[in-house]
């Protein structure tokens, strides 16, 4: 379980406070695609 925690923990996990809003939701949308497609794989 820790193993596949950490490893979605930091797919997902960004310093907010260092990225605008708008590279944050580009980013967060990025990730949250390449997530999708290794689940439906």
């Amino acid at each position: 379980f820790a193993s596949v925690h950490a490893s979605v923990f930091n797919h997902f996990n960004s310093e907010r406070s260092l990225t605008s809003r708008q590279n944050f939701k580009s980013n967060r949308a990025a990730a949250l695609a390449e997530w999708r497609q290794l689940c439906a794989a």
